[in-house]
């Protein structure tokens, strides 16, 4: 039994279950799963679940991490009719898993005909931080939780190239003014002023410096300290890089709709190439070796969590 005072979303418990170890893994369901071609992504999913469960055993195993609850879910999303919660990470095709998630909660028909800024601006799905600390444990115990996630460096050129090489009227003036100002030596007025053009070598500057003059934004945040994998067991881990299958794979594991397919289009900046490994490599050119193993080192948490390979 909670205490009064802890029974609403804004009151925060000292600990979360499952700090010191995480919990048991249990068998995903998979009763609704039609054909035998998903079985090698069965098999994935399985060695991906362990392959965390077990990091975590070992890297986490004596680590005290004092949070709020609500703090720990801000960022993850419930559908209640098929009972999934999702973590969002940006960059790894959040905004088309926001669409499905809108139209397995009846919210519109189809996944194609909704627009970025109803996506991200529409307030039409809840977070788990909105309900009360019975509805926040009663989602977590018993709805199956998901999370994709996507090569860490490839994760972060995406942002980059999306918020700073396009117009926006955001990040331009909070971040790349700021930024600007404080690691362009002899910037001109006009940078000064619209906070436009941020070099690759000048971002990555901000992401080290432990003194940033703003804080961190969610594009490029770690997957650590978004959805802390550790403390909440997630039990479908999709990666970005076989998005399309996992995604598909996922939606039958949870009883979607037969019709609904993940979406396959480019959600912005359509005509753009993707952020592959390749470009990646071109960016990453820009910066010192010393840089580049900084960066590297920023995201090793995310690097080994989710068995990526060093770049």
């Amino acid at each position: 039994q909670l205490p009064d005072q802890q029974k609403t979303s804004e009151s925060p418990l000292s600990w979360f279950r499952g700090v010191y170890l995480p919990p048991a893994l249990h068998s995903l369901n998979k009763t609704l799963v039609k054909g035998g071609k998903w079985k090698d992504i069965g098999s994935t999913q399985e060695k991906r679940r362990s392959f965390l469960h077990d990091f975590c055993k070992k890297y986490n195993g004596i680590k005290k991490l004092q949070t709020h609850l609500v703090h720990l879910v801000s960022r993850i999303y419930v559908e209640d009719r098929h009972k999934v919660l999702y973590c969002e990470v940006p960059k790894a095709g959040c905004s088309n898993w926001k669409r499905v998630l809108m139209v397995l909660n009846g919210l519109a028909t189809s996944a194609h005909n909704i627009s970025h800024d109803d996506v991200h601006y529409g307030k039409h799905l809840r977070k788990l931080d909105s309900y009360d600390l019975k509805g926040i444990y009663t989602r977590l115990d018993t709805y199956t939780k998901f999370i994709f996630v996507r090569d860490p460096m490839e994760r972060l050129v995406s942002a980059f190239r999306d918020k700073f090489e396009h117009p926006n009227s955001y990040y331009h003036p909070v971040f790349g003014k700021a930024i600007i100002r404080k690691y362009r030596h002899n910037a001109d007025e006009e940078a000064l002023k619209t906070g436009s053009g941020v070099k690759f070598k000048e971002f990555i500057q901000y992401l080290l410096d432990s003194h940033r003059p703003v804080g961190m934004d969610i594009h490029w945040e770690q997957v650590t300290k978004l959805c802390f994998p550790c403390l909440i067991n997630y039990d479908f881990i999709g990666k970005f890089e076989t998005l399309e299958e996992d995604a598909n794979y996922f939606l039958q594991l949870v009883g979607a709709p037969a019709d609904l397919k993940f979406p396959k289009f480019k959600d912005r900046h359509s005509s753009d190439e993707r952020t592959s490994a390749e470009v990646v490599r071109q960016y990453l050119k820009e910066l010192s070796k010393k840089e580049r193993q900084l960066t590297y080192d920023f995201y090793y948490s995310d690097y080994l969590m989710f068995n990526y390979t060093s770049p």
